[in-house]
């Protein structure tokens, strides 16, 4: 409950509502040294918890919100407890991704999801595309050397270092010097209701309020997926030439349509441009700069669309030498000593990762807290707003929470364990077991009102 508190306090919620949540459960729900449960707790009751809030604002009508330890803890591996069709978990990592020893002694990861990614590898290091190849180039490099002539070519990699050699790196000290949760005004534009005005009673906290939903992977869309599941018009919108992971594709493409739109060309630029007169909320997971070159950075959104809430997520935050680099939850893991001290709690000389995508969970769910505070400070004070979160600072936040001792010792559950804590939808890719929301809301229970569909299904257009 104190981590809860706190987010909530940080993000400068009315007092009061804190009243009316009650969390429940033990914080040891996963197999990890890390305070993994409480982190998942805070992060998805403070989402619930802004949620509520507009529905009062809205309605006047105040209701209690629950969040279970183990739900929340769930609802951050929901990927890996996707069914689609049978009880055969679907593949999500390549297989050269993962941790390789270097010619020094270090360890390094590679992240090769994507194929471009992949090929860049290879490519650099000269070698045949499999493990092995990859594994004997690798031993030839000094640990620091390949870091960096990896990130100067743009490809997705990260040295494993203690929390102590990360704190020294003028990347993790900007990091420290940037709140968790960043809302800044970015104009005085006129008060906007949260959501179109209608004759009824909103039903849920976010009928109304349209979405752009312009990400991929996992925290951009779990942030979408938050705000869907609380009644929202989310709109997913990916590049045709871009990949994507199609297991996740599914997992977090629940409660939103998908569109495609080429940004390259103006066409495309101008079909964005005409769904943003419309829309509520600008949800962007690109490397900071990379909209604003085509002309969707927050100032120039504000511009086009004065009230509008724009939500930047990004790998290592909008300061320091990093901040353009590419990155993903399990990298920020392994640059900023997570990896390291779960290995060195289990006693492994291999890095070892957290139990979930817990980064990329916790800051989509900050994202979706930040987008709906935002909301009500738009509907009372006026205003374009700008919110940023970075999975580099809720690492740093997990790291703040301290150590459970003989953590790693936490059963790790299965899919048999969790059965209560999952449903089945009907969609275009088949029968899916999948996650529930994870909270319990009593006047507006979360869900999401569409199935996932495959890229590209529909037209770039509001309902």
């Amino acid at each position: 409950m104190k981590a809860v508190e706190e987010l909530w306090r940080l993000a400068q919620g009315d007092p009061e509502a804190l009243n009316h949540l009650t969390v429940s459960g033990d914080e040891r729900q996963l197999p990890s040294v890390y305070r993994v449960s409480d982190l998942a707790t805070a992060s998805v009751g403070a989402s619930a918890l802004a949620a509520a809030e507009c529905f009062r604002y809205r309605t006047g009508r105040q209701q209690d919100v629950h969040v279970y330890t183990r739900r929340a803890a769930i609802a951050f591996r929901s990927e890996r407890y996707l069914r689609i069709g049978t009880d055969k978990p679907p593949e999500l990592r390549d297989p050269l991704m993962g941790f390789y020893e270097t010619g020094d002694g270090r360890w390094i990861q590679l992240h090769t999801n994507f194929k471009h990614h992949r090929d860049g590898v290879v490519k650099l290091l000269g070698c045949s595309n499999d493990h092995a190849g990859v594994t004997q180039a690798i031993r030839g490099w000094n640990g620091a050397s390949l870091d960096e002539a990896l990130a100067d070519a743009g490809l997705c990699a990260a040295l494993i270092r203690t929390p102590e050699e990360w704190a020294l790196l003028p990347q993790a000290q900007a990091i420290a010097e940037i709140p968790l949760l960043e809302i800044v005004k970015l104009d005085d534009a006129p008060p906007e209701p949260i959501g179109e005005r209608t004759e009824d009673e909103p039903q849920r906290p976010l009928s109304g309020v349209r979405v752009l939903d312009l990400s991929r992977i996992i925290a951009g869309p779990v942030a979408g997926r938050t705000l869907a599941e609380h009644g929202a018009d989310v709109l997913l919108i990916n590049g045709p030439h871009l990949p994507n992971i199609p297991p996740l594709v599914i997992d977090n493409g629940r409660g939103k349509r998908s569109a495609t739109l080429d940004l390259r060309e103006e066409d495309g630029r101008e079909s964005l441009r005409a769904l943003l007169n419309d829309a509520d909320v600008f949800l962007q997971g690109y490397r900071p700069g990379a909209l604003a070159a085509h002309g969707f950075g927050p100032e120039e959104v504000a511009r086009l669309r004065p009230g509008i809430v724009y939500v930047t997520i990004s790998a290592y935050g909008h300061k320091g030498p990093w901040s353009e680099r590419r990155g993903f939850d399990s990298l920020v893991q392994s640059a900023s000593g997570i990896a390291w001290t779960e290995a060195q709690a289990a006693g492994s000389a291999q890095p070892r990762h957290l139990p979930c995508q817990a980064l990329d969970h916790a800051t989509g769910y900050l994202a979706a807290l930040g987008a709906m505070i935002a909301l009500q400070r738009r509907a009372t004070q006026g205003g374009s707003w700008h919110v940023r979160v970075a999975l580099a600072r809720t690492g740093r936040w997990l790291q703040s929470m301290g150590l459970v001792e003989d953590g790693q010792n936490v059963p790790d559950p299965q899919l048999d364990d969790v059965r209560d804590m999952l449903q089945t939808i009907e969609s275009p890719f088949g029968s899916l077991t999948c996650t529930q929301p994870p909270e319990r809301m009593s006047l507006t229970p979360p869900y999401w009102g569409l199935p996932p569909v495959p890229i590209g299904t529909d037209q770039p257009r509001w309902w």
